[in-house]
């Protein structure tokens, strides 16, 4: 009889913690029992574990197995630890090294035949392995390129439970098999999507180029076929690439979604465009066993652009008001809380009412006044107090087509190489805090003796605040947004003209 142990990850949103498990060999009645709070997958792996074992040649003793995933108090959840438990099994069967076990962190889901499936979330919990001193870490081939792009630890990559036991020393020959791959989801590139295409709308292209530089929130009303839609999909590629950190952490969250990322880590800012029936979990992330992230984490660093917004259900738009102002997704059930990234640019679009041509120049709205304030009135006011640039998009006419056609257009390239020196700008005033975008500086801080504007600059903002057409968080927010119009224009500070244009895009909603 014998005991053996060797670890596997479980994953908690992103964070994962280290789970020792252990296999012990007893002369009781036959039986492998699973204990640790593991779910409803993971108490399945008893099975799927000593069929892949038989199917492998390496079958499972007929003595009693009782395996133990400890901390017991840890919940556990998913397919993930089929490999470490079978391991520790055949160890404490003193068929492969338990020392050689034991020095190396397993994960990966079982198949039938032996051989090791992908399973998401390999990057975050390769990255938790290292973190927590184990560096030497074996994986299903299919995730290898993937857990390789964590620095400092070493992956092993087999497919099969049979190539697993022969590296630990199993007196086996080696069977080639077909190894289980993950293909990277093909989506489409945001960079393939350039300002140029854009005809007219130079205040709206101007208003998004201000959003880009500070990070901004951002919010579109006009009639369909304005344009809305064509813009927010351009706002990803006037984002400069992600720094070491962000990318790492965009990549953990994607595949911690399901989506395999290749042997490359993903450097470019993320889009996400869910669908206006999609539930708050959906969107901010849950579900039942593994906490899954939502539309918002999987935007995180980048842009989530919600199209018709006001048809979203008002449980779902304020689900993202704690994000938008924490940058932080935390998700709680009874046995933990899971957290998420939550910096993300919130980009919405709106029809100003039903039937969608109220103040178009062409045609003619047919809906009641009511009826437009109902349909406005489902995005709640602090959702919408907290969209710094807030902005009326019209159809262009034939004259500025022309115009356009005629005249230099702007390109995803050029503004890009303006938002990256404002944002450069922006980062060496913010050198000595803990923030690196306009977005992100507390008000109380612009409005400190050392950064305070001079009154004759503040003047206009003032009196808006003093007759209630701005709430002191509007007043905070157009502060930032007039930073990110001075850090455009290469000036130190903002004048009074940059503070009247961010005040403008807070209140450029056409009534």
């Amino acid at each position: 009889m014998g005991l053996a142990r060797t670890y596997s990850i479980a994953l908690l949103g992103v964070t994962g913690s280290l789970v020792e498990v252990e296999a012990d060999i007893s002369g009781q009645l036959p039986a492998m029992v699973l204990i640790g709070l593991p779910d409803a997958a993971l108490s399945e792996a008893t099975q799927r574990v000593r069929m892949a074992a038989k199917n492998s040649g390496c079958p499972l003793t007929r003595n009693r197995l009782t395996i133990n995933l400890s901390p017991a108090s840890l919940p556990k959840h998913g397919a993930g630890f089929d490999l470490a438990i079978a391991l520790a099994c055949l160890a404490a069967d003193q068929l492969i090294s338990a020392t050689s076990v034991e020095g190396v962190v397993h994960i990966g889901e079982l198949a039938l035949d032996g051989r090791l499936r992908p399973i998401p979330g390999i990057l975050p919990a390769v990255i938790a392995a290292g973190r927590l001193g184990h560096h030497t870490v074996m994986v299903p081939t299919g995730s290898a390129a993937e857990a390789a792009l964590v620095p400092g630890v070493t992956v092993i990559g087999v497919s099969s439970l049979r190539e697993a036991a022969i590296w630990h020393g199993g007196e086996l020959d080696p069977v080639d098999v077909s190894p289980i791959e993950l293909s990277p989801s093909a989506t489409e590139s945001p960079d393939d999507l350039d300002l140029a295409d854009v005809i007219g709308n130079e205040e709206a292209i101007q208003a998004l180029q201000i959003a880009a530089a500070g990070s901004h929130h951002l919010f579109m009303l006009g009639p369909p076929g304005a344009g809305k839609t064509m813009l927010a999909g351009r706002l990803p590629g006037l984002l400069p690439d992600l720094g070491p950190e962000q990318s790492l952490e965009v990549s953990s969250v994607r595949s911690l979604a399901g989506f395999g990322i290749g042997s490359k880590l993903i450097t470019r800012p993320p889009l996400e465009a869910p669908h206006h029936t999609a539930t708050a979990a959906a969107m901010v992330g849950g579900g039942s066993g593994i906490i899954r992230p939502g539309a918002a984490a999987r935007a995180a660093h980048g842009v989530l652009f919600l199209d018709e917004a006001p048809e979203f259900a008002a449980a779902v738009l304020d689900a993202l008001r704690q994000p938008l102002e924490s940058g932080l997704i935390s998700i709680h059930r009874a046995n933990g809380v899971a957290h998420f990234p939550g910096r993300f640019q919130l980009v919405m679009a709106a029809n100003p009412c039903p039937c969608g041509q109220f103040g178009a120049q062409d045609q003619e709205c047919t809906c009641a006044p009511n009826s437009r304030r109902r349909y406005l009135a489902r995005l709640s006011g602090p959702l919408l107090d907290r969209i710094d640039i807030q902005l009326t998009v019209r159809r262009i006419t034939a004259a500025q087509l022309r115009l356009s056609q005629d005249g230099p257009r702007r390109t995803s390239a050029s503004v890009r190489a303006n938002v990256i020196t404002a944002r450069a700008a922006a980062g060496e005033r913010l050198a000595a805090t803990p923030w690196t975008l306009n977005s992100q500086v507390p008000g109380s801080w612009l409005r400190s003796r050392r950064t305070r504007l001079a009154h004759a600059s503040t003047v206009g903002l003032d009196r808006a605040l003093e007759r209630g057409g701005i709430t002191m968080r509007g007043y905070d927010r157009i502060l930032r947004v007039a930073w990110s119009i001075a850090d455009l224009a290469g000036q130190s500070v903002p004048s009074a003209d940059d503070i009247g244009q961010a005040l403008y895009l807070r209140r450029g909603i056409a009534s």
